[in-house]
């Protein structure tokens, strides 16, 4: 990124601001923030502490509002004394009741009696009602009358069970009667049996003395179904009442009761109150407003710049996100783990973020913006969290600052922790603790957050370089492989192009530097300025090993046009290959609308001098003219490098008369009037050029002692 000239640095009114393009976009990207932000702010969670069952509490605790706990002990108190009525229950000996039935079954088939009897009644109907009827036996269960009084009142079906306790298991006993009438009803009314039937088969089985036994699944399933139906038993407590001393071992019952104080505070918050929300979106309203200040006075053209605004609007809200994601699973999902990661190191996600991305003042700036709203918003340990998190961001743009490749994150990363583990030390020794668990748990805590850290960010710099086009360090530095497909071309099919690419990159390069403009940039860029020559390489004298000039059986317009065809060529070329669109708009603008004068003149020369006879817009490139600092500079350093090259002896004078006089051209052409450059730095820039120059050029200059000149 480019620093701000002179003009950009004068105070722009708002006016100034309404009236650049895309008002109503950056209006919204700023209103998104304003939204964003107070929800962060508004919904925060209830930090308690953290506690565990059997461990000793370090501090006293009590009720800070009414609330009421889901009471285990109360509930399971209730669950033992709900069953205490539940009696035994009995059935029949399954072997008694299939002898009976087996006995039943031989009376029919060996006595002739019952069909005097029964007259009416065939044996299939006698076999049918006995088969009933022996289930419904198997079915039956019989126990006291509270027992059933306890089904009823816990809503638990009761058919099959019948009221009966026998006086001695261990002896036969007489069914009442009352159960054979439940039964007749139950088994031979529905079954549609005629009376005489029923009788006779009734007459059977009642009149057996039954062996019960007692049913213990039955039972154990019975208490079990009770004690599920026991609702959850909820105990009051008031505010102020004790609820942990200190060295006191944690119980569950204290730890329900904390979690229960905890959703009571946030219910009591009321997020859905008028005055929370209003509280929650000033709040944000100041933070907003103290933003667009330090940006109005500091970097207006951030404010100007609908790209900026919203990719720094991206960084920090990927950032709070970022904060709250951790919160909510430390404070809800892992508790027990908040007590470890008591210093979560976040901010410098978003300081290494915005250092590549915007720049080393605005990053300063963001790293303390968000420590500052991100330690009051989350449940932590405020001030200990800015602490941390400025100097870790701080220390992190500080590193950055050398940082060209992305690899090089990790090992940033790995600084900042070691430059946090003095911090972390500091804090334990401020508690009077110095080897500790707590202190080790520290370190390894922040050592995860960093190592996240530097994922995330691998991961999302290029999705972001992408999406918002810029181009960073690093990124530069990849163009810079000299394996590039392009690059390896340009060597081997346009050495000179090659050549001339370098030169100019080490003088555009050096010339942005002075200024404090992306120097990398312009050095990376050059290197592909001149792409387009790939396609007719021999055209251009930096190519052309000497002796015959193919322009020679060509028009000077046809020769021009062929000149002039290398920036079309050279961005569709660009394009073909996905180059960076400054890389393109490099391409595009590096001769403006230049008239190529050379050809110009040939064209006159054949006219006779008219010029009304040479329309002079066919002579010249078809532009735009360079719009960035570092365009304008690669123009100029473009000219005086390929003028250079015909000068007899570089000297300091002779480089001097000829920058300034190829710049002013170039300004009289106003070639220079949509660029940043202001004559202060115009004038640095021309400096630059002839130093570098003259230092460069130097292995030119001709020697006394021999007659030709030399390339050292």
């Amino acid at each position: 990124m480019t620093d701000r000239s002179k003009e950009d640095k004068q105070k722009i009114h708002w006016k100034d601001w309404l009236g650049e393009g895309h008002f109503g976009k950056r209006l919204a990207v700023a209103i998104f923030f304003f939204l964003a932000l107070a929800a962060f702010l508004h919904f925060r969670e209830v930090k308690m502490d953290v506690l565990e069952i059997g461990t000793v509490a370090e501090r006293y605790i009590i009720a800070q509002v009414d609330f009421e706990f889901p009471d285990e002990e109360a509930t399971l108190i209730i669950k033992q004394q709900s069953v205490r009525d539940v009696g035994p229950i009995y059935r029949i000996n399954p072997k008694q009741l299939h002898q009976i039935r087996f006995d039943f079954e031989n009376y029919l088939l060996t006595r002739q009696e019952w069909r005097q009897r029964l007259s009416q009644t065939t044996f299939d109907e006698l076999y049918r009602g006995a088969d009933l009827l022996e289930e419904a036996l198997m079915q039956g269960h019989f126990t006291d009358s509270r027992t059933l009084q306890k089904m009823h009142d816990f809503d638990i079906p009761t058919k099959n069970y019948y009221i009966f306790s026998p006086v001695n298991i261990q002896e036969p006993t007489v069914l009442p009667k009352v159960f054979w009438k439940i039964i007749r009803d139950q088994v031979f009314v529905k079954g549609n049996f005629d009376a005489e039937t029923t009788n006779f088969i009734l007459e059977s089985f009642e009149k057996q003395s039954w062996t019960l036994q007692q049913d213990s699944t039955a039972e154990r399933s019975l208490r079990q179904v009770v004690q599920e139906k026991v609702p959850t038993q909820y105990t009051q407590v008031s505010a102020g009442e004790h609820i942990i001393d200190p060295g006191e071992k944690v119980t569950g019952r204290q730890l329900s009761m904390l979690q229960s104080m905890k959703e009571a505070i946030a219910k009591e918050r009321n997020l859905l109150a008028i005055r929370t929300i209003v509280g929650s979106l000033l709040l944000s309203f100041l933070f907003t407003s103290l933003s667009i200040l330090y940006f109005r006075i500091n970097h207006p053209k951030i404010l100007n710049s609908l790209q900026k605004m919203t990719l720094l609007v991206t960084i920090v809200f990927l950032t709070l996100l970022f904060s709250k994601f951790a919160e909510y699973l430390l404070v809800n999902k892992a508790t027990y783990l908040i007590d470890i990661f008591r210093y979560p190191i976040i901010v410098p996600f978003a300081s290494i973020l915005i250092f590549v991305l915007v720049g080393g003042e605005v990053a300063l700036f963001g790293s303390a913006f968000l420590s500052i709203v991100i330690g009051v918003s989350l449940a932590i340990d405020h001030d200990r969290f800015m602490i941390i998190n400025l100097i870790a961001s701080w220390v992190t743009i500080f590193f950055a600052r050398n940082m060209h490749k992305r690899k090089e994150v990790f090992s940033v990363l790995a600084k900042v922790w070691l430059l946090c583990v003095p911090v972390v030390i500091a804090f334990n020794l401020a508690q009077n603790v110095f080897i500790s668990s707590h202190l080790f748990e520290d370190l390894a805590s922040s050592l995860i957050f960093v190592t996240v850290i530097a994922v995330l960010v691998i991961g999302l710099l290029p999705l972001l370089e992408s999406m918002f086009h810029v181009m960073t360090d690093m990124t530069l530095m990849e163009y810079m492989d000299p394996n590039n497909e392009l690059l390896r071309r340009l060597s081997v099919e346009t050495p000179g192009t090659y050549q001339h690419c370098l030169v100019v990159g080490n003088l555009s390069e050096t010339a942005a530097r002075a200024i404090d403009a992306n120097g990398l940039f312009c050095r990376v860029a050059t290197l592909y300025h001149d792409i387009g020559k790939l396609f007719n390489p021999h055209y251009f004298t930096e190519n052309q090993l000497g002796g015959f000039n193919i322009h020679q059986l060509l028009t000077p317009l046809e020769s021009t046009q062929v000149i002039i065809a290398h920036v079309p060529e050279g961005e569709a070329l660009a394009k073909k290959h996905h180059l960076p669109q400054s890389f393109i708009d490099i391409i595009k603008e590096h001769h403006g609308t230049t008239l190529v004068y050379y050809f110009y003149h040939k064209q006159l020369e054949q006219m006779g001098g008219d010029e009304t006879k040479v329309d002079e817009k066919l002579f010249r490139y078809p532009g735009p003219k360079p719009h960035s600092k570092e365009s304008a500079i690669i123009m100029l350093a473009d000219t005086v490098e390929a003028a250079s090259r015909s000068l007899d002896e570089i000297t300091e004078e002779a480089l001097t008369q000829m920058v300034d006089k190829l710049v002013k051209e170039k300004a009289d052409d106003g070639q220079l009037d949509e660029c940043q450059l202001t004559f202060e730095e115009l004038g640095v820039v021309k400096k630059t050029l002839v130093k570098t120059l003259a230092i460069t050029g130097h292995l030119r200059v001709k020697y006394p002692e021999k007659k030709k000149k030399t390339d050292g």
